[in-house]
């Protein structure tokens, strides 16, 4: 594998560890989901700033009227995806919540079938569905379908369609302009979102104990800055479909790291669940690039 190919991929399993922290943090935080999503994004924002001042503030002239409104669409997905998650995560476990909402090739093949016509392999399918199938074994012992359980349950499948509907719609617009620029504006875009959403239903925006505040920073810098935007670096080079499938793993790393912090157990299922979903990210990844050494050889030689 050549490095154009390498390091998307790369990429990929850094964002994917990245991200796996998320959910714990959010147990450890004390603050409102609305207020832990606003403070999330805006220090993300912060942090990206001085970067797009200096080096990429010029690229604003570039965008067109259908970048702007992909990217506020984008954004304000982006805002409900993490509203509801983190709301979810107040009524059921880790396990169910990060399983449920990282079940996004059900909505990311739909969606990419539907707005870029990209077609769906057979290979891909099966993958794709091995991967779900796993992931819902990791948390058969935590499904609990009934009242408080059942409704965040619910919220995380609806976070779930929301952030594939952000990579949809960013998708397009991170091909013609650079990761700075473009998770700037998305991200500042969610936190006024976010802002808007914590002042009308009037969510207090301080004060909050020290370690919250250091959570929310956490939460900008790990799973925001080196999980996300490692995401939004590679929709230059692999699809929507890819890094859905990739990011499946993310209940494996959210289940090891809550069992260790948070000190929840681990159980049987959650391991065979593990590995039928590590099974079915490898049988994906194996098949993509079985159809890029194909399409080489069949290009002639110069």
């Amino acid at each position: 594998m050549d490095r154009s190919r390498f390091y998307p991929f790369l990429a990929l399993v850094v964002g994917v560890i990245a991200v796996s922290t998320s959910a714990i943090f959010v147990k450890l935080t004390t603050a409102p989901a609305p207020v832990i999503a606003f403070y999330r994004l805006f220090f993300s924002t912060i942090l990206i700033a001085p970067f797009f001042f200096v080096k990429n503030r010029r690229e604003l002239k570039l965008m067109t009227k259908k970048d702007w409104l992909y990217s506020t669409i984008a954004g304000v997905f982006l805002a409900f995806h993490f509203i509801l998650w983190f709301e979810s995560l107040n009524f059921t476990s880790v396990a169910s919540s990060v399983v449920l909402v990282t079940l996004q090739p059900l909505f990311a093949f739909v969606g990419t079938y539907l707005f870029f016509k990209e077609k769906v392999s057979k290979v891909a399918l099966v993958s794709g569905l091995l991967a779900i199938s796993g992931s819902v074994i990791i948390s058969w012992g935590d499904f609990r379908i009934s009242g408080l359980a059942l409704f965040g349950d619910v919220l995380a499948l609806v976070a779930c369609a929301m952030i594939t509907a952000y990579l949809l719609f960013g998708q397009g617009i991170r091909k013609r302009h650079s990761l700075i620029s473009y998770t700037f504006i998305v991200y500042g875009i969610s936190s006024i979102t976010l802002l808007l959403y914590c002042l009308v239903l009037q969510y207090p925006l301080s004060p909050y104990p020290v370690s919250d505040w250091y959570y929310f920073i956490l939460l900008a810098i790990i799973p925001t800055l080196l999980g996300h935007s490692l995401f939004n670096w590679s929709l230059k080079w692999v699809s929507t479909n890819t890094i859905s499938i990739m990011i499946l793993f993310e209940p494996v790393g959210a289940v090891i790291l809550a069992y260790f912090l948070l000190n929840e157990k681990v159980i049987f299922t959650q391991v065979i669940g593990s590995m039928i979903s590590m099974i079915g990210i490898l049988l994906f990844l194996f098949e993509k690039q079985l159809k890029k050494r194909s399409v080489n050889d069949l290009k002639p030689a110069s």
